[in-house]
């Protein structure tokens, strides 16, 4: 069973007397210990989209299921749901860590027992114990994003929704907030990431959803989607000099010779032949070229933008 179901949503808005589709057909799925990332230019509809899967705006056509519950018409739906916003708006500053999961875990529905009971626990695990009674305003900025995730999930939810979760963190920080996605996932958490940081995306999801002007133009596998848009170069590094019989050979069999790289379009099968040229040669290197998600983000936003 998904976690998360949405299907043929459409929303439409009044702007200065006239129509803006700002949703139109959009499906997503997320199954447990799945990250989806979902991607787009700003004004794309990832905002929309989320706001109606979180409850907050109703579609006006297609559903919502949150573990087979309509969030629109159960209320109770939206405890299965955490949810980590850009910025700073996750806790309360004037709060201690420790009150203000103890706050949100009794908002959520948990006895205030329960709520710091959780809360003990959450801040061990990201190793915020230290500074459970310290004001938030007064923690670092990771130290604030960590806290912001432990309260998104005092109440154990279903589903969790990360917008920008590296945000602003320095390279410590941030690496440590990726490995809490990671070790979230591995748990059986399922997560929807929206995120600019494409190379964040790349790494921690396992499906990507990119969202033009309202529509899905692209939904698969990460891995998969990469190697749809990777091509079939070869950059091969010798430590050797390369004789000119070697450099003829190489040129009949399509291979580009330019200090020290050898470079080979063609099939993988294609490749062996120049591999065989090269020998016994002392090879550094063999590298296909691979798309990264900037990449492919880039070429489906302007595609679509151009069509």
């Amino acid at each position: 069973m998904a976690v998360l179901r949405a299907e043929n949503l459409h929303k439409t808005f009044r702007s200065r007397g006239r129509a803006v589709q700002a949703v139109s057909g959009v499906s997503l799925r997320v199954e447990m210990g799945e990250v989806l990332a979902f991607l787009g230019p700003n004004g794309a509809g990832k905002t929309t989209t989320i706001k109606m899967v979180a409850g907050l705006v109703r579609p006006d056509r297609g559903l919502v299921r949150i573990e087979e519950r309509d969030p629109h018409r159960d209320p109770w739906t939206l405890r299965r749901l955490g949810a980590v916003l850009e910025g700073n708006r996750n806790v309360y500053w004037r709060l201690t860590p420790l009150e203000n999961l103890e706050y949100f875990g009794v908002l959520r529905g948990l006895t205030a027992g329960a709520a710091r009971r959780r809360g003990e626990l959450l801040l061990r695990r990201f190793d915020l114990d230290h500074k459970k009674n310290v004001l938030t305003q007064q923690l670092s900025r990771g130290m604030q994003q960590k806290l912001a995730i432990a309260v998104s999930l005092v109440h154990e939810p279903a589903l969790l929704l990360l917008d920008e979760p590296t945000l602003g963190l320095d390279v410590e920080a941030a690496e440590t907030v990726k490995q809490i996605v990671r070790e979230l996932a591995a748990e059986g958490q399922a997560i929807v990431l929206t995120t600019h940081h494409l190379d964040v995306a790349q790494q921690l999801s396992e499906r990507v959803a990119i969202i033009r002007e309202g529509r899905i133009v692209a939904k698969d596998r990460t891995k998969t989607l990469l190697a749809r848009f990777s091509g079939e170069q070869y950059e091969i590094e010798v430590a050797a000099e390369l004789d000119e019989p070697r450099r003829r050979r190489l040129a009949g069999l399509g291979a580009e010779v330019t200090d020290g790289h050898v470079v080979y379009v063609g099939d993988p099968e294609g490749l062996w032949q120049v591999l065989e040229v090269l020998r016994p040669l002392p090879i550094l290197r063999v590298e296909k070229d691979r798309a990264d998600l900037t990449e492919v983000f880039l070429k489906l936003v302007r595609e679509e933008a151009d069509a």
